[in-house]
C-alpha cells in the first residue's frame, strides 16, 4: 500500500518513514529541504531513505499549489497522507512569521485540497503541537481544554491547522487526526531542541542558555514512541462524530514532565562532562510547564509510552557521538 510522508527529511517524517519502509509499506515523500537548520542532517536522513527500495523522493515545497495535481496525476494510489513538514519553532516565528503563514498554513490547505483530490484516500493524519495549549495552567494538558489563545505564532497556525482540518473533514467527510506532540527527541533529532543544543555545546565546551533560571518542565518524549503514536493513529481512521464529522485530535506524550535542569543532568552523566550554565529570563512565547493528559490516545490508539528520559537521553547521546564523531 501506498502512504505519502511529507517532512520526510525532517525528524519525525524521517523516523515514520524508516518504520512504514521496514513494514513493507511504499513511502512517497517529500520534503523542500530548507535551511532552517542544518542541510547536511536533512540530506544524511534522505540518503538512509533512498537506499531503500520503495522510496519515492520529491523535492518540493508542501506550499505549492500546483503539487495537488504533480502528486495526484503520479500517485492516484496513495490510501494514507501523514503530513508531518511545518515550519517549526517558537522562537524563530518572532523573527520570520511569513515563514509560518507560507508552511503551516498555506501547506496545510495544500495537503487537504490533495487529501480532497485522491479517490481512495482512507486516512489523513497531520501534525499539530503542544504549543496550541498556550499558557494554560490545568495539567496535565487534555485535548478537552480550550485552545484560544495561544502565545506564539506557532502555536497560532498549529492551532488554525486543526480548525481548517475540521472544516475539510465537515464538508467532504476526509477522516482526519490531529496529533499534538510534546517535546519530541532523540537519535537524529532537530538541532535547535534543547537536548541537542545542549549536548553540542557541552561537548564544545560552551556555556548552555537556560531559561526562567531553569524551572521549567517538559514533557520529553521520545522518538520511538512517536512513531508508534503515529503508525497507530494512521491505521484507525476515526469514525464520525455526534455531528459527522471524522476529526479527532489526540495528544502524543510521554505524561511525565521531567524538570529541565534534570534533563542536563542526565546530559552530563551521559557525557561525563559538566555544562556551564547561564541563566535567562522566561523567553517571549515560551510555556514553563508541559504535561499530556493521554487517556483518549491509549484508549483509541492504545498508545503507551515506554522509554523514560533516563534511557532515553543516553540513547540521543550515543547517536550524537557516533554521528558527529565527537
Amino acid at each position: 500500500m501506498v502512504k505519502l510522508v511529507t517532512g520526510v527529511a525532517g525528524f519525525i517524517g524521517f523516523s515514520v518513514a524508516q518504520a512504514l519502509l521496514d513494514t513493507g509499506e511504499t513511502v512517497i515523500g517529500i520534503d523542500n529541504v530548507n535551511d532552517y537548520y542544518d542541510v547536511r542532517l536533512k540530506e544524511a536522513r534522505l540518503r538512509l531513505l533512498d537506499a531503500r527500495p520503495n522510496f519515492v523522493f520529491y523535492r518540493r515545497d508542501i506550499a505549492d499549489i500546483g503539487l495537488v495535481d504533480f502528486i495526484k496525476d503520479r500517485h492516484p494510489d496513495i490510501i494514507e497522507i501523514i503530513h508531518l513538514a511545518a515550519q517549526a519553532g517558537v522562537r524563530y516565528s518572532l523573527i520570520n512569521p511569513y515563514a509560518y503563514v507560507q508552511s503551516n498554513l498555506q501547506g496545510q490547505v495544500v495537503m487537504l485540497e490533495l487529501a480532497r483530490a485522491l479517490p481512495g484516500l482512507r486516512n489523513f493524519v497531520y501534525a499539530s503541537s503542544s504549543s496550541v495549549y498556550g499558557a494554560n495552567k490545568q495539567t496535565p494538558l487534555s485535548v478537552d481544554h480550550a485552545v484560544n489563545r495561544p502565545i506564539s505564532l506557532y502555536a497560532a497556525t498549529k492551532r488554525a491547522d486543526e480548525l481548517m482540518t475540521y472544516t475539510y473533514s465537515h464538508l467532504f467527510k476526509i477522516p482526519a487526526v490531529g496529533l499534538r506532540f510534546f517535546t519530541v527527541y532523540g537519535p537524529w533529532g532537530r538541532p535547535d531542541m534543547a537536548v541537542y543544543l545542549f549536548t553540542d555545546a557541552i561537548l564544545a565546551g560552551r556555556a548552555i542558555d537556560v531559561f526562567n533560571d531553569g524551572q521549567m518542565w517538559r514533557d520529553f518524549t521520545y522518538i520511538d514512541d512517536i512513531v508508534a503514536g503515529v503508525r497507530a493513529a494512521h491505521l484507525r481512521p476515526p469514525a464520525p462524530d455526534a455531528d459527522g464529522v471524522p476529526h479527532v485530535v489526540y495528544n502524543l506524550g510521554n505524561h511525565r514532565p521531567e524538570r529541565l535542569t534534570d534533563m542536563i543532568t542526565l546530559i552530563e552523566g551521559a557525557l561525563g562532562q559538566r555544562a556551564a550554565i547561564q541563566y535567562r529570563p522566561l523567553q517571549p512565547g515560551d510555556v514553563i510547564s508541559t504535561c499530556a493528559d493521554i487517556t483518549s490516545s491509549q484508549r483509541d490508539l492504545g498508545y503507551e509510552p515506554t522509554v523514560s528520559l533516563t534511557d532515553g537521553i543516553p540513547q540521543f547521546v550515543t547517536w550524537f557521538r557516533d554521528f558527529y564523531g565527537r
